[in-house]
Parts: structure tokens; sequence; C-alpha cells
């Protein structure tokens, strides 16, 4: 670990959850107290998008958290103390007042769907620091297999475009087993968002999460499946006789599945209907004489298709 990590943290536990509040800290220019400092020493990590996007549990407009705490005192768990710094992607620049909008599961791996528990938003101050206090979210099933320990968070600097991703933690066991925490390379590289987490004098862990956004581009065609749906996977592929889809939506759409051939051509439609925020699982069971070979299920909202998967029938 570089030393202007050790540095930081060190900094940000000699302060309480309130000394750290938006404007109490002295204001600064961008940039002051880096330049100074050797580039090659910064963690310059750009911070990737999630590959299972938003997911299907996001409630909009979440309250803004007071005091530094996202979970109430009665709140069951283990507490846990997130902190970091918002920079730009050289990391020669502060960026304060970034929107920080968190929510994750309780300590039982339960979303509240209803209310705001464990939902909410934070900003970046005047140095461009943020912190917050809640729970290590549990574990949940996502079909076969638990899905490791995260936190959600859509990161929204002034005037640029939000960016939705998720937070893991090292040594959670299922985190070689998940489809989004184990990718390691390309545009979902999932390794500098896995971060290490330590047990204070307060019995509470403490994290350090640098955010580091370019704040350029809006979300392309290619990226829709990040806000508005995608399917997760297709099993059992290749497949003799039929196959599951699982798929969510994120916001209530009209919500459709198709089936394609390599040349392009509708092979079915499997549904069509109104669908709320969830998971759903759908079957395509083909004809008999449909030939082998590959195929592409892809996912429609509102008549766009947001994501695709492909499978191959024996």
């Amino acid at each position: 670990m570089k030393v202007l990590n050790k540095t930081r943290r060190q900094f940000l536990k000699n302060f309480s959850l309130a000394s750290l509040s938006v404007g109490l800290l002295p204001t600064i220019a961008k940039g002051n107290g880096i330049a100074a400092e050797s580039k090659a020493t910064l963690n310059c990590n750009l911070t990737t998008p999630d590959y299972y996007g938003e997911g299907p549990f996001y409630t909009p407009n979440p309250p803004t958290i007071q005091n530094n705490l996202l979970v109430a005192s009665t709140e069951p768990g283990v507490r846990l103390i997130l902190s970091g710094q918002v920079r730009t992607l050289d990391c020669t620049e502060l960026i304060h007042n970034a929107v920080i909008d968190v929510w994750h599961a309780n300590d039982a791996g339960a979303y509240d769907n209803v209310g705001y528990n464990l939902r909410g938003i934070t900003y970046s101050n005047n140095q461009g620091f943020y912190m917050f206090e809640t729970i290590l979210p549990g574990h949940y099933l996502n079909g076969a297999n638990y899905r490791p320990s995260h936190i959600h968070l859509k990161i929204t600097p002034p005037g640029f475009a939000t960016l939705t991703t998720q937070l893991y933690f090292e040594g959670d066991q299922y985190i070689p087993i998940d489809a989004a925490a184990s990718i390691s390379s390309g545009q979902y590289d999932a390794t500098h968002r896995i971060i290490p987490i330590t047990m204070n004098t307060d019995g509470k862990y403490e994290g350090t999460w640098d955010i580091v956004v370019d704040g350029n581009g809006t979300v392309g065609m290619s990226d829709l499946h990040l806000e508005k749906g995608m399917i997760y996977s297709a099993s059992p592929n290749p497949f003799s006789d039929s196959v599951n889809i699982n798929y969510g939506v994120f916001h209530e759409n009209v919500v459709s599945l198709w089936v394609f051939d390599l040349q392009g051509r509708t092979v079915a439609k499997l549904e069509e209907k109104s669908l709320k925020a969830e998971k759903y699982t759908a079957t395509w069971q083909p004809d008999s004489n449909l030939p082998k070979g590959y195929y592409f299920i892809a996912l429609k909202v509102n008549d766009i298709q947001v994501h695709y998967i492909k499978v191959l029938k024996h």
C-alpha cells in the first residue's frame, strides 16, 4: 500500500464523523495539497462501472445522510465506516460537492424496498472528502450462489455524467465466484473496487476508497443495461430442450424478451409485458425442429434493446 494512502487514512481516523461534514474543513483551491506530491505516489485508478449496473433494488430520491450516519443506532450488524476522496482522473484536482448516492442490503442480506433504510445521499466536501457510517452488508443468494457483501453507489460530479458501481471487500469468500466482483480486466474491472477493511478499537470496521472519475461523456447505447435492465444468465448453456433466462429490470417499464438467429431473424418472442423493478426468470423451449447452433436472446425495454446473451442449442 502506498504511503499517501496510509497517511490519508490516518488523517481521516483523527476526525470524528461530524468533523468531516461538508463545510467544516477549510476551503482549498482545486489541486492544493496535491501539486507537491509526486504523481508516481498517487493511487490513480479509474473507478469503473460494475458489471451488474444499478441492479433491481434502487429507489430514487433517497434522503440526505444526516451526521454522516447512513444507519440507525438500532440497526443490527457490524458497523462500517467508509471514507475517501473524490478526484479527477489524473489525480491532480479534487472534486467537491459530488453526489454520492448509496444503498445496500442489511445484515440479513435483504433490501428495504418500501422505505429508505440503508439508503441515502452524501456529498464530497470542499476538500473532496466523503465519509459515512453504515453496517457491513449481508450476503444473499443470486441464483445458485451467494453474492459477496457489496455497497451500491451512483456518483455524480457537478455537471458530469453519473457513474454507477459497486464496492466489495477483501477476503469475502464469494468474490471469486461472483460474475461481477471477479472481473479483473476490461470495462468492468472490479480489482480496485475490492478494498481492505480493518477493525478499529471501537469494534467498527474501517475502509478507505478513493473515487477517481473523469466526468466526461454520457451513457452510450452499449451501457444502457447499466441503467435499464440486463440478462444475468441463461442456463443450461449449451442446452438441448429448454433454457432458463434470468434477468433483471431496474425501473418499471414495458419489457420483452426476443430470440434471434445468427442472421438476425426473429426466432421467438418469449414475452412482452409491463414489469416492475425486480429479478425475473423466463424459459425458452424451442420447437424440436429448430436447427442446432447459436442464438441470441435479447432484452428490450420500451422497445429498445438494452442487453443480450448468446446461447448454444445442441
